[in-house]
């Protein structure tokens, strides 16, 4: 039996940030990191992009080395966390090993949704979530395959683009009729359509695929619903994530509606002495009409540092608006804020040139904000949508209009009106 301390169950992005955010904190205490992979803590965005394009492998530590050695972080990796005992306060792991703990964060992140006709590491057949996965399609791409990309959200269209940069042939399907129409506002959908067409990509929209089976060539053959034939060198599955809440489930923390551990605002679970943040995490938040997963980058940072001042009785970091980022080839797309469906959307710029602005309003209230190439003028609009008071738009659109002297004045005539 191991002592007691403050034990992080996952090895990701989020558990990384928790331990440094403990230790910058005045923690002195055991930090015991349980992490199912072979690596240190890594950045998963670039698993799409760089690790697939780049010519040398980028380096992917979430902590730099003195960052890591100054936080004394005890990982133990290849750890399987089978079972949490929340009256006993421990963890035990697959090989029966149990760790006790003062407080436990539960940072175990997210598995890819998978389909039965595709399964994980069949031949030919490739999910995106580990290094491993990365080094695996890379080494697939190399050949300059024909590939199949199943899912035409964030992930799918990066890894598009990635594959076309690369020599491959792209085939996209998606089962929805445009893109990320959950996300976008119509003409950035449209917009990401044009440009991976553009590219060199076949985006086949409103298709799924029901069966997948390979055929004497080593190739595979998929059979979409509506009863078409594609032959393909590789497959791509990116249809979403399913969170690694069942540890948290099994004893019987509160779950979210759909999915994941509930957390309050601090990052604590039903249980006092349990934490819980990043992709295996629900909370509700501001304009949400119920507690939600956010898969972000950014999330997985925040709530990591927010947890780690609730676990010591710290005043948390204040809650910045949710801020996320892709890049898609050559651009850049960034949004504040987080969509509803019954939003207006007024535009400045001119995505036919790659470059634009939308302010996502209710009743001129801002609420969310998508930039393609203009993550500098995004960031002028934060105050806005952080404070969630109307704003005059009529001239958002001109391009006459300088930008951050029109938010700066927004918020001074927000200030002034009486509360």
């Amino acid at each position: 039996m191991k002592s007691p301390g403050i034990l992080i169950v996952g090895a990701g992005q989020s558990a990384a940030v928790a331990a440094h955010a403990l230790r910058e904190h005045g923690y002195g205490g055991r930090i015991a990191m349980l992490g199912r992979e072979w690596h240190r803590p890594y950045e998963r965005p670039p698993l799409s992009k760089a690790v697939l394009v780049a010519a040398q492998e980028p380096v992917l530590d979430v902590l730099a080395e003195e960052a890591w050695a100054r936080s004394n972080i005890e990982l133990l990796s290849g750890s399987d966390a089978a079972a949490l005992d929340l009256a006993r306060k421990e963890v035990r792991l697959a090989s029966d090993e149990t760790f006790e703990y003062e407080k436990c964060l539960l940072a175990t992140g997210g598995e890819p949704r998978t389909l039965l006709c595709c399964q994980p590491y069949s031949r030919g057949v490739h999910y995106i979530r580990t290094l491993e996965d990365a080094r695996r399609l890379r080494a697939a791409l190399g050949r300059r395959p024909q590939v199949a990309i199943l899912g035409g959200g964030f992930l799918g269209l990066e890894v598009a683009h990635s594959a076309l940069a690369v020599g491959a042939s792209v085939t996209v399907l998606e089962r929805a009729t445009s893109l990320l129409d959950r996300f976008l506002p119509p003409e950035v959908s449209a917009w990401l359509q044009s440009d991976l067409s553009r590219a060199g990509a076949r985006i086949l929209l409103g298709t799924s695929v029901s069966d997948a089976f390979p055929v004497g060539t080593g190739r595979m053959l998929l059979v979409t619903d509506a009863g078409a034939r594609l032959e393909v060198d590789e497959v791509v599955v990116a249809i979403g994530l399913t969170p690694n809440d069942a540890l948290g489930r099994e004893a019987g923390l509160e779950i979210g509606p759909g999915g994941g551990v509930l957390v309050d605002a601090n990052c604590r679970t039903s249980n006092e002495d349990v934490f819980a943040c990043g992709d295996c995490a629900s909370q509700q938040r501001p304009g949400q009409s119920r507690p939600t997963r956010l898969e972000s980058w950014q999330n997985a940072n925040e709530q990591a540092r927010t947890a780690a001042a609730a676990m010591l009785g710290a005043s948390p970091p204040k809650q910045p608006v949710p801020w996320f980022w892709t890049d898609q080839g050559a651009h850049n797309i960034q949004m504040l804020g987080l969509p509803a469906d019954d939003l207006e959307y007024v535009r400045r710029g001119d995505p036919t040139n790659a470059k634009a602005l939308w302010i996502g309003h209710r009743s001129f209230v801002p609420v969310h904000a998508v930039g393609i190439n203009a993550g500098a003028e995004l960031l002028a609009l934060r105050p806005l949508v952080e404070r969630r008071q109307p704003v005059q738009l009529q001239d958002f659109h001109l391009d006459t209009l300088n930008l951050r002297a029109w938010a700066k004045q927004q918020v001074l005539a927000q200030a002034a009106v009486p509360r």
